[in-house]
């Protein structure tokens, strides 16, 4: 893709992700409060995760006080903790103030949890982790590639590991070529290689399994058999690549003259049957064109969104449903059959066909906290951020935290914007989170005259008998990328 379209996307983005928590009050019965500056940062973590990290000029955030000390409170007490396991994190990585938290020292991290694993994506190594334990279970550096390559997504399914390679091939005369994707497809046992195919720069794995693997191509969707490598079927998308969602086991693919990057107005779906490859196309039964940008697909129903909020279609016939003006869809829960928007500072859980409203989350409800970033079972989790960071699980039915785990430093959440992989497990209720437990030395205190008596040894690892070092907090001047001396990847249950 060209630079001036990248950039026109990256732009897109984010004014959907500031607009997603600022429209006005449609529903719930909260006005203006405090809430509104928590979906403000959410916004912002947004803009983080949309473009490349450590934040740029970036001021320190702290953790709001309020939900501190409720959360800290609450995990004395009679409230569950969340943290399921813990497993450290390999190459270097950097704590950076702000939203961002814990990230790689270079490029970008990528994660997804499925399949019974949990998998983490840096630099060219792929890592794997059972998502029940935390146990290593195989870790790959991917070969082949030219200087420069990186991942850019990993997602995990039954079976096997999809990781999305990046790169720009020579062109001759010390020149580099168009940018191109490859998607690599892992053995989900042990990490083995058994596939490359060629990806759309915002395509890749739509769809895995031990038997196929469906990937999103820059003009076409092609199913590819992991045991031979031979096209099982291919359905051609258009000239430009496209926006696309996935429910279970349907791919919606959008047709759009701008594709992916001005994907409005939206006159058809390709709806596509990922194990068979049977194809309908979709076209709206009122009007010319989909009410605005294909955004959500659950249940069978696909939503589009706008400036002037959701609309609704049934995914199979084009019917209009329902619509929710000044909304912004959020997020799916499977466990809650709900699809989560947001109305001016309240989040609302509303039934996927009809859109009644199920659960709302008012403006005052979680007062305190630095921002909610997925649902699970009707809890929603929320994230303070800074050296002493918090997680906390707010159950949306009676209206109070229920989960907490203090003492996350710095975390990290993964976002993959496809919604098929990043920290939350899509059907399950595990979020894993990147976090520091140590921070390298402070290069201006390092630089000082020693003292008499010499500090601990840090080369050798800690006894296991001894307590874990207390979290490090950074001090205010700290500037981006310090180095973390214990990343760490923190799985929570939700």
């Amino acid at each position: 893709m060209r630079r001036g379209a990248t950039g026109r996307f990256l732009d897109r983005m984010r004014r959907r992700a500031a607009h997603s928590f600022l429209g006005r009050i449609r529903l719930g019965t909260a006005g203006t409060s405090p809430r509104l500056r928590r979906w403000v940062l959410v916004a912002a973590l947004l803009g983080v995760v949309l473009v490349p990290y450590p934040v740029q000029g970036a001021a320190g955030v702290p953790p709001a006080a309020a939900c501190r000390a409720a959360c800290r409170a609450s995990a004395s007490g009679s409230v569950p903790r969340m943290v399921r396991w813990t497993a450290p994190l390999s190459g270097a990585w950097d704590v950076t103030p702000g939203l961002a938290g814990t990230v790689p020292a270079s490029g970008l991290a990528y994660a997804s949890v499925g399949g019974g694993l949990a998998t983490v994506g840096a630099g060219l190594t792929v890592t794997a982790y059972s998502s029940r334990t935390g146990m290593l279970e195989w870790q790959d550096t991917l070969t082949g590639f030219p200087a420069g390559a990186a991942i850019v997504s990993v997602r995990a399914w039954p079976g096997e590991v999809t990781a999305g390679v990046s790169y720009r091939p020579a062109a001759g005369n010390g020149h580099l070529g168009a940018p191109r994707r490859t998607e690599v497809v892992l053995s989900g046992t042990d990490g083995a290689q058994s596939g490359r195919y060629p990806a759309g720069t915002f395509g890749g794995a739509a769809a895995g399994s031990q038997k196929y693997t469906v990937v999103i191509g820059a003009t076409a969707v092609t199913s590819y058999d992991n045991a031979t490598g031979h096209i099982r079927w291919q359905r051609p998308t258009g000239p430009v690549a496209q926006a696309w969602r996935t429910d279970g086991r349907w791919l919606y693919v959008a047709e759009s003259p701008g594709g992916f990057v001005d994907s409005a107005p939206v006159s058809a779906l390709r709806r596509i049957d990922v194990a068979t490859g049977a194809e309908l196309v979709v076209k709206p039964l009122e009007g010319r064109s989909f009410r605005g940008t294909l955004s959500t697909a659950f249940d069978g129903v696909v939503l589009f969104s706008s400036a002037a909020g959701v609309t609704a279609y049934h995914g199979a016939t084009g019917a209009l449903l329902w619509s929710a003006p000044g909304a912004v869809p959020e997020g799916t829960d499977h466990g809650q059959h709900r699809i989560y928007l947001t109305e001016g500072s309240n989040l609302v859980g509303v039934d996927p066909r009809t859109g009644r409203v199920k659960a709302t989350a008012s403006g005052s409800a979680v007062n305190g906290a630095a921002g909610v970033y997925v649902v699970r079972n009707g809890v929603a989790l929320g994230l303070d951020q800074g050296g002493s960071g918090d997680a906390w699980g707010y159950d949306l039915a009676v209206q109070r935290v229920t989960l907490a785990a203090p003492g996350l430093p710095w975390p990290h959440y993964f976002v993959d914007l496809s919604g098929v992989g990043g920290s939350a497990e899509p059907a399950g209720n595990l979020v894993v989170i990147a976090a520091c437990r140590q921070l390298a030395p402070d290069p201006v205190t390092t630089a000082t005259p020693p003292s008499t008596s010499a500090p601990p040894s840090t080369s050798a690892p800690p006894s296991t008998s001894a307590p874990p070092p207390a979290p490090a907090t950074a001090p205010a001047s700290s500037a981006p990328g310090r180095g973390c001396l214990r990343p760490e990847l923190v799985a929570l249950n939700v």
